[in-house]
């Protein structure tokens, strides 16, 4: 749900996305059950334990220049390739594209990912994944699950922070849905009045599995204390590099392949301090643009907010139904995406 609040202060921006908010996904009533079922589905959750490290495919140097060059898509700016080092062993970018659906299991309103039932959503995805690899023949694709495992929320809550944590027990469906396609898994983290300090670490049982990475969304990120939804949240460079630590550490820790963090953009305010923006092998970081409208209102952010501020790998959002708002009412293709400077190489559907 929009506020005036917010739809006034969007309309005084027009290069930027007006959001579609994902709070008031549930009912307070409902939110506090759900929170209270936490400490029960953690007993049995199989993220009891890391997984054991298979044998990670070394990354090629040479596939990776070549795709890092690929992927800038002939840009002269000197912002694209990003120089950065070779990563860690088992490093999915830019060796595959990303295409992931986004979700919530309780919401058919938050993403195709709780929209459909698991078979059709699983098929109508593995036919987004043709679409791609017949756009761009020369990268890979890696289809993903992309699961909103906390969600900021219209109401306080028991804890006064106006966000939900999911059950285990929901994430481990998703990791079972994701397993029949051999998919990887994101978690994503708004945080609302709480913080990723407070929010991440309950994550760890599944982010010290190979397959599963993490996403962070400044949008409801709300440092000044105001109610999610009300107005666009921020994160600074010191928050994305506390979750880029972390996931380091969980990489070194149990010897895992590289881990992918996604962050959510849309306006100038929502990542401050760009260039402090940490790079490392154990991470890969990729900016994601998260607006929604038509095509060129997509491209203008997506230059304004990605193109300009290069941290590390691009990201694209297309939404089944929010692009269709805007005239001429159609969504992006991906032919059109790859003639994008960079292309992205995570494209995550809602």
């Amino acid at each position: 749900m929009k506020s005036n609040t917010l739809l006034s202060y969007l309309a005084v921006i027009p290069s930027v996305m007006i959001f579609a908010s994902c709070v008031n996904a549930f009912s307070e009533k409902k939110a506090d059950a759900l929170n209270d079922s936490i400490k029960d589905s953690t007993k049995n959750t199989e993220a009891a334990a890391p997984a054991k490290m298979v044998l990670a495919r070394i990354p090629d140097s040479a596939t990776f220049n070549h795709n890092i060059f690929h992927i800038a898509n002939g840009d002269t700016s000197g912002r694209w390739p990003v120089k950065t080092g070779f990563p860690v062993n088992g490093a999915i970018l830019p060796f595959k594209r990303v295409i992931a659906y986004y979700g919530n299991l309780y919401s058919t309103r938050m993403g195709i990912l709780g929209e459909l039932p698991p078979d059709q959503m699983l098929e109508k995805l593995k036919g987004e994944v043709k679409k791609w690899e017949a756009a761009d023949t020369s990268m890979a694709v890696q289809p993903a699950l992309h699961y909103i495992a906390v969600t900021a929320q219209g109401s306080p809550g028991k804890g006064g922070k106006y966000r939900l944590r999911m059950p285990f027990s929901q994430i481990d469906s998703v990791l079972h849905m994701a397993k029949r396609i051999d998919a990887i898994v994101f978690l994503d983290v708004q945080v609302a009045l709480s913080t990723l300090k407070e929010e991440i670490p309950l994550l760890e049982p599944y982010l010290s599995m190979p397959n599963v990475h993490l996403g962070i969304d400044p949008e409801f990120s709300m440092k000044g204390g105001d109610r999610p939804g009300s107005k666009i949240g921020t994160f600074d460079a010191a928050d994305v590099n506390y979750a880029s630590d972390y996931l380091a550490d969980l990489v070194k820790k149990y010897n895992l392949p590289a881990k992918m963090l996604i962050v959510h953009r849309f306006t100038q305010a929502m990542v401050t301090n760009y260039k402090q923006i940490k790079t490392r092998p154990e991470v890969q970081v990729v900016m994601h643009m998260d607006g929604w409208g038509a095509p060129a209102r997509k491209i203008n952010t997506y230059r304004q907010f990605i193109y300009k501020e290069p941290v590390e790998f691009t990201g694209f959002k297309l939404f089944y139904k929010n692009d269709l708002k805007e005239t001429p009412s159609r969504m992006m293709t991906p032919e059109e995406l790859v003639k994008l400077k960079p292309m992205p190489v995570y494209v995550q559907y809602q």
